[in-house]
């Protein structure tokens, strides 16, 4: 049995505490619909994250493996120049989207034309270190877009624990609360109510007697 509320037993706190149930169990409803929608949201986001990591993953690991083939065929020095100078650059505009109230970050990645693909010599490298560049270049607008989904994963993740502490508090402790309380003041007031007719019986009684 849930613990009663500490409150006079009057028939004013009795409408105040139907009025506060009233509301409680609305908020539980809409806190519980939020939270389901969330936890829907979060499990598109988060197959779409596993797809994003999976991809940037193996794309990763075939430009650092066309890399290091690089580096065993040329002297070091010869690709700490051929790579020392970057050939494009990416613009990004940061900013905020709202995903079910909770403020996540939304990245918009341009990348210039302007520029080489391959700001070094060929003659000085080999074919290898093409091919990583060129994945590591491709790859780079995939990476801010997982880091972006990954993020939002992470944030919809602490809001859905925190909703679901609220909803738990109104479900199991708020409510049961309120109801108890309700129950006690409304046995209260009848018994008051029966004592008072009890006594009127009784003075009607006395009166009659006499």
């Amino acid at each position: 049995m849930a613990e009663r509320l500490n409150v006079n037993p009057t028939r004013m706190e009795l409408r105040n505490l139907k009025r506060r149930l009233s509301t409680a169990v609305k908020g539980h409803k809409m806190l519980k619909d939020k939270s389901d929608e969330m936890v829907r949201r979060f499990v598109e986001l988060a197959k779409e994250n596993k797809r994003l990591r999976a991809e940037v993953e193996e794309e990763l690991s075939g430009a650092l493996r066309s890399f290091a083939l690089a580096r065993s065929c040329c002297e070091d020095y010869v690709v700490e120049e051929a790579l020392a100078m970057p050939s494009r650059a990416l613009k990004i505009k940061a900013g905020v989207e709202n995903v079910m109230s909770v403020a996540v970050p939304h990245m918009e990645v341009s990348r210039e034309e302007a520029g080489e693909a391959f700001p070094y010599s060929f003659a000085q490298v080999t074919a290898q270190l093409d091919e990583s560049v060129l994945t590591v270049s491709k790859l780079s607008e995939k990476l801010i877009e997982l880091a972006q989904v990954e993020k939002t994963c992470n944030m919809l993740a602490i809001e859905i624990e925190k909703n679901r502490r609220r909803v738990n508090a109104l479900e199991y402790v708020l409510i049961p609360q309120t109801e108890e309380t309700i129950r006690y003041i409304t046995m209260k007031l009848d018994e008051n109510e029966r004592s008072a007719t009890v006594r009127l019986m009784k003075v009607k009684s006395m009166i009659e007697d006499k």
